[in-house]
């Protein structure tokens, strides 16, 4: 399917923010409020959908109610792009009633991360239309290394020309109150190759599996990372999740993969890493790098799916360079 990439943001453009996950009233009216303020102080237009407030047992709201606010959000044309709240657990559950001939008639910026993994990658796969895996209207709340987050959030949204993403100078983790020192990407293969990306949450992502909404592996570069959802036990989720991706039609095809920052309660160590990667026979000559802002941690970056990206993972060199966006 041809790639369409929407029109990109410009100041005094409305942005809307929905629900598809979990509702925005499990965030306090406070760090809404520091949200909506910091979206402001970018030049930015911010409307609410009609539903994401809404809060039931699941907290969140309706499969129909979620549905309405998406397809409202592309049907409206002062609406410039759409923003998800934050994640949750059942975004999945939207996809057989997602109407895919309004969102492709109507292309516009959809941006979301975590949960929103399984939207994304759906959306870009029933239409073509590039979608983006970065910063939730939730990641705005905080008042740490918001530099680094709008910093990549305005290259790839409001940007055309290609870009380095460099590492951040340090990171925090949600429970920790004071941030580490980021030592840079880890090459765990080496090689360099380009490609269309796909991916973001790995657990997400693999919902996808045996439906007609998961990506096409072929040619593709794999974007990776996993929450801290059961502490140790991640190191046994993360590994089984990329052996079921890699027994997926198609893998044999993977052009790269880009593993994001793993929290440090995950027990996730570089050498546990590269010995999961190095135990999969599917992962053969192709670059595999590790140790990037894209993860459950502050801060991140905001890059395509669907899109297009460089991978450099050389014992002198570990870069990565979004082409497409």
């Amino acid at each position: 399917m041809k790639m369409i990439i929407p029109k990109k943001l410009e100041k005094g453009n409305e942005v809307r923010i929905i629900s598809p996950s979990h509702s925005l009233s499990t965030i306090d009216d406070s760090l809404v409020k520091l949200a909506l303020r910091k979206l402001e102080s970018i030049g930015l237009k911010i409307s609410f959908s009609s539903n994401c407030f809404i809060r039931d047992e699941f907290d969140s709201s309706s499969v129909k109610e979620r549905v309405d606010d998406i397809h409202e959000a592309f049907l409206d044309k002062n609406v410039k792009a759409v923003l998800c709240a934050r994640g949750g657990f059942n975004s999945n559950q939207l996809l057989p009633y997602m109407n895919y001939n309004i969102i492709r008639r109507n292309p516009k910026i959809f941006c979301g991360y975590s949960d929103i993994t399984a939207l994304n990658n759906c959306i870009n796969k029933m239409t073509g239309i590039v979608t983006y895996a970065g910063l939730n209207f939730s990641t705005f709340r905080k008042k740490e290394m918001q530099d680094y987050n709008i910093e990549y959030f305005k290259k790839c949204l409001f940007e055309k020309e290609s870009y380095i993403v460099k590492p951040s100078k340090s990171y925090k983790e949600y429970s920790e109150k004071k941030p580490f020192k980021n030592k840079g990407y880890f090459v765990i293969r080496e090689g360099v190759s380009e490609g269309e990306i796909i991916g973001e949450n790995a657990c997400t992502f693999n919902l996808l599996q045996g439906t007609k909404y998961m990506p096409n592996l072929k040619n593709k570069i794999l974007f990776l990372e996993e929450e801290n959802i059961s502490a140790s036990d991640t190191v046994y989720m993360f590994d089984r999740e990329l052996t079921s991706i890699c027994q997926q039609r198609g893998f044999d095809k993977i052009k790269g993969i880009v593993i994001g920052r793993f929290q440090k309660r995950t027990g996730i160590t570089d050498e546990k890493l590269k010995k999961i990667i190095n135990s999969k026979k599917e992962i053969r000559d192709i670059p595999v790098i590790a140790g990037l802002d894209f993860a459950h941690t502050i801060p991140r970056f905001t890059y395509p799916i669907g899109g297009t990206c460089r991978v450099t993972a050389l014992e002198c060199k570990a870069e990565l360079e979004i082409l497409k966006h």
